[in-house]
């Protein structure tokens, strides 16, 4: 005879997995992140590599984006992203790795991101030069991949254009740009500490020429004294 009346436990849903990421992946991840934190993190939330439920009865119903923002709800240090109780992310960003690399393999993570519920979905690949970028969008109960004629592709949500871009330590890089040459991006922590400096280079060098004219005036006003 059955118990009647008895609760089902509730499931705990993990925080973290013990999973190996490359230096690269980390560095490029960490790029992404500071840049959209920069940029949204006052009227966003912002996630960098947390799992991200969306079943609140299975456990393995999850993923974890490289990159994710929700718009109207508080960024907050949060362990991980319950879609109940959160909404889905608007924009989810993926870096590829050798996980990926099957098309297995990114089917079965691009089939997640549809059950997700997902906006905008961003694939990343620093590895092929001839096409990096990648983006999908909600439409309708599916995921469908839009058709990019450029390198760059604006974001549906961030008010930007998503496009690789080459730097010297890592390589092709995921960036975010207000026009879609790359020429305004979105700045990072370093973009703002090179900023500044070179703000205080040119502060520097306007007041050294300044007191050099000073000197030179002054030289010239001591010649012409009787």
């Amino acid at each position: 005879m059955g118990m009647v009346g008895l609760e089902q436990p509730l499931l705990s849903f993990p925080d973290a997995a013990e999973v190996p990421e490359s230096k690269r992946h980390f560095e490029l991840r960490t790029l992404l992140y500071q840049f959209l934190k920069l940029a949204f993190s006052e009227v966003a939330a912002i996630g960098c590599d947390q799992f991200v439920y969306w079943d609140p009865t299975n456990l393995r119903a999850c993923l974890s984006p490289d990159a994710f923002v929700r718009f109207g709800t508080k960024d907050d240090l949060f362990r991980s992203w319950k879609v109940w109780e959160r909404g889905a992310p608007h924009v989810a960003v993926e870096i590829l790795s050798d996980s990926d690399a099957s098309e297995l393999g990114w089917e079965d993570k691009l089939e997640r991101y549809r059950r997700l519920g997902v906006s905008e979905l961003v694939a990343f690949d620093p590895e092929t030069a001839e096409r990096p970028l990648r983006i999908w969008d909600f439409v309708g109960d599916d995921l469908l991949e839009r058709r990019l004629l450029e390198p760059w592709a604006q974001s549906r949500h961030l008010g930007g254009f998503w496009l690789p871009v080459e730097q010297p330590d890592t390589g092709w890089t995921l960036r975010l740009s207000h026009d879609p040459a790359g020429t305004r991006l979105f700045p990072t922590l370093a973009d703002l500490a090179a900023r500044e400096a070179e703000g205080r280079r040119a502060e520097a060098e306007a007041r050294r020429a300044a007191e050099l004219r000073v000197r030179e005036l002054e030289a010239e006003l001591r010649r012409r004294s009787p």
